[in-house]
């Protein structure tokens, strides 16, 4: 079978890749419907880039990732709104929505806050354009989200499918590559750049552009040999998903991070070592506690500081260093120490910084951690209990409610936040009111 004939209805394996619209700008629509048919942005930490646009904003020429300070006059001129990210709010729609996509499939994988793979191979007796269109109405109806539904025998298809769908007009939301016969398939693919395939970034577009590869139809009949020789085993497979075999499985499960990393920019500059080491405490135990979250044990952490590369008037610093752990631990307080330390290393006094982040290294699974000779087991337990209960209380009462004195009482260095919006669904005060 050559790669202009491929009929798609002939695999096996069906998968649909259901995406929220600008999920964040949506998040906030749903408990504001006077947003509806308004510009809007959702900002990134401190409120510094746009990191979500409504389809109003995108009709205005606005790129993801720019800074807002520069588009106050457009802001002015057009009337967009703008708000904080608010993560409780959209980390917890999210959460709804994955829980109402899982009703229509036994296998589902979260692959990002507003993405989710839906397993429908068995599912063919069914018209899968209506069934799409079903699981589009029940979240619409019951979260208020809008999302487009793409489906297909392999990931790759199934996000491609879910461009399409939300792309083009005539598919409302909702397509089936399988519906297609071979030959508008391939006419379809020959109109889509081929940066719209999953995995396909910007610099790898150029490469490929270099060698006549411009198309997704393009991609799709190239020898998977000759990519894998002159690119990589991943882009290999990717052809080989385009041709409709399916060589990335569902995971049930997320696999585990093979790297934990924390870091915020400031909302003001801070210069104190003391305002730094409160900054890099309360990053270490939002660290330590999704590194027991997953079961895992660090072996060393990394620790950095910089100041704003942005403010050219102000003196410039930049450094991180690696303490090694003597034994790979999960305690918040043996991985606080240790970052502390590594603060004492890199601080320099007379600089503005504008940010500081922690990362954990060296990830072992808790179960295939060899103990050392000099560990006491009496105090490794009691240590593995206190974490738990540190865990507990701050799951049930709310994160930050128990921390380390080291992480401050009333920190001046938090994240700015000045546009957000309440918590409608994860803060009683903040539950909407009915009238």
């Amino acid at each position: 079978m050559g790669c202009s004939d491929i009929d798609y209805s002939s695999f096996p394996a069906r998968i649909a890749l259901i995406d929220g619209n600008n999920f964040y700008v949506s998040c906030e629509r749903v408990f504001n419907p006077k947003l509806e048919g308004k510009p809007v942005v959702v900002l990134s930490n401190n409120d510094g880039c746009v990191v979500a646009r409504s389809n109003e904003v995108k009709a205005l020429g606005v790129k993801m990732g720019v800074p807002w300070h520069q588009l106050k006059d457009l802001a002015r001129q057009h009337h967009i709104l703008a708000f904080s990210s608010n993560y409780a709010l959209y980390g917890d729609m999210s959460q709804r929505m994955m829980s109402v996509i899982g009703q229509f499939g036994p296998d589902t994988e979260a692959y990002s806050i507003d993405e989710c793979f839906l397993d429908l191979s068995g599912f063919q007796h069914l018209n899968l354009v209506d069934y799409g269109h079903a699981l589009r109405k029940r979240v619409r109806q019951w979260l208020g989200l809008p999302v487009c539904v793409g489906i297909g025998p392999s990931k790759t298809l199934a996000k491609l499918s879910n461009h399409i769908g939300k792309k083009r007009l005539e598919y409302n939301g909702v397509f089936d590559l399988a519906r297609l016969s071979p030959a508008e398939a391939s006419r379809l693919f020959a109109e889509i750049e081929v940066s719209e395939v999953w995995g396909v970034g910007r610099q790898l577009t150029r490469c490929l552009a270099e060698q006549g590869i411009s198309t997704v139809a393009d991609l799709r009949a190239a020898d998977p040999m000759q990519i894998k020789r002159a690119y990589s085993v991943v882009l290999a497979r990717t052809v080989r998903e385009l041709r409709g075999e399916a060589c990335i499985e569902m995971e049930e499960v997320a696999p585990d991070k093979q790297q934990i990393m924390c870091s915020r920019g400031f909302g003001v500059l801070i210069g104190s070592e003391w305002e730094l080491g409160e900054a890099i405490s309360t990053y270490v135990a939002r660290a330590a506690e999704k590194l027991r979250a997953q079961q895992s044990l660090a072996g060393a952490l990394q620790v950095f500081i910089q100041t704003n590369p942005f403010r050219t008037q102000d003196a410039q610093y930049s450094r991180g260093v690696t303490m090694p752990l003597a034994n790979p631990s999960n305690d918040t307080l043996v991985l606080t120490q240790a970052a502390l330390a590594g603060l004492r290393y890199l601080y320099k006094p007379g600089f503005a910084y504008h940010k500081a982040g922690v990362m954990l290294v060296d990830l072992v699974p808790t179960k295939l951690h060899q103990g050392s000779l000099f560990e006491d087991e009496a105090t490794l337990l009691r240590r593995r209990k206190l974490m738990a209960t540190l865990d507990h209380i701050n799951a049930k009462m709310g994160k930050g409610t128990l921390k380390l004195a080291s992480a401050g009482t009333a920190p001046v260095w938090t994240m700015r936040q000045d546009r957000c919006s309440p918590r409608y669904t994860t803060r009683w005060v903040d539950v909407p009111i009915v009238w």
